[in-house]
């Protein structure tokens, strides 16, 4: 397979090409240099994919597949599509679930209503995207709606967020409660399944992410202490006095998702379609170990936690005045 990835030097597009290479794929990632280099053996194209004049050179070749992490402004999706599709036999469009109108519903299909597509939200703007992804390669778009994603190399900071905070150690608020399903996707397994997608010549829309209930708060908060080997004491907090306290879910405490939020659908959508595709999700165990180790291994500043310890000794004094 010879595959062009827009991007291919951070988080997705990382784990794409490192994938597609130990495959023995021809890689090429065409990127601006300012996140580094793509993985060893990938082949490295410089260029602003917001240029015509960028993009042109990649149209000399002729393309397996391209895929297309962009989460960015439509026009500049529309533009790759337009520019590639003389070379490319299939384009694989990463979106997110947050282009459905209502994220309230529980058991979101591919063919629930979707937001708008004026650029007033991100799912206003993904869905933007995909339209004009679908619109010039129609039947040989690959449109991929993940969501929340785990795991190394990680961006933006979800999962590491609270690996920094257990094992900095201490009394921890956590947000209840601790059978609070939970739905995301490792990402070497989304990687893995767009590959495998675009070798067989799928088309059309899929949720990509695990089922619902794949894990749980308790369970990835264990996961946490375990890989860090931290002895930090993870203090149940109910929810409706974790929102009385000013916190922001996904936010502030990312992941936490409360059952009566107004987004509770990004852990509640129906994922059949692409487990009868092949989707495999690994234990939630793995992927913690996993980003665990690159964290542990990533020199570099630590950002300041969300809550921070005096929101933190808040949140627990009035959880002792119980």
């Amino acid at each position: 397979m010879r595959l062009l990835i827009l991007g291919g030097t951070r988080f997705l597009g990382r784990a794409l090409a490192a994938d597609a290479v130990g495959r023995g794929w021809q890689v090429t990632a065409f990127h601006r240099g300012v996140s580094g280099a793509p993985p060893a053996g990938a082949a490295s194209v410089r260029g602003d994919r917001t240029q015509v004049a960028d993009l042109a050179p990649l149209t000399h070749r002729t393309w397996d597949a391209v895929v297309d992490t962009w989460d960015g402004a439509p026009h500049v999706a529309a533009l790759a599509a337009t520019a590639l599709e003389p070379a490319c036999s299939r384009y694989v469009h990463v979106s997110s679930r947050s282009v459905y109108r209502d994220l309230s519903t529980w058991g979101l299909t591919e063919q629930s209503p979707l937001t708008g597509t004026d650029g007033s939200t991100l799912g206003a703007v993904k869905a933007a995207a995909e339209q004009a992804v679908r619109d010039t390669f129609g039947d040989r778009a690959l449109v991929a709606r993940p969501g929340l994603i785990l795991g190394p190399h990680e961006q933006p900071e979800r999962l590491v967020w609270w690996l920094r905070r257990l094992a900095r150690g201490g009394d921890v608020p956590v947000p209840g409660p601790p059978d609070l399903p939970l739905q995301y996707i490792d990402v070497r397994d989304l990687a893995g399944w767009l590959l495998d997608a675009a070798h067989a010549g799928l088309g059309g829309t899929y949720n990509v992410v695990s089922r619902p209930g794949h894990t749980t708060m308790g369970a990835l908060l264990a996961a946490c202490a375990d890989a860090t080997g931290c002895r930090a004491r993870l203090r149940w907090v109910p929810p409706a006095a974790v929102l009385a306290a000013g916190v922001q879910p996904w936010s502030e405490l990312p992941i936490w998702v409360p059952a009566d939020s107004a987004v509770r659908g990004l852990h509640e959508t129906d994922a059949e379609r692409a487990h009868a595709a092949g989707l495999g999700c690994r234990p939630i165990a793995q992927t913690v170990a996993a980003t665990w180790a690159w964290l542990a291994s990533t020199p570099g500043p630590v950002p300041a936690d969300g809550l921070g310890p005096e929101r933190e000794a808040a949140i627990l004094r009035g959880l002792d005045e119980r």
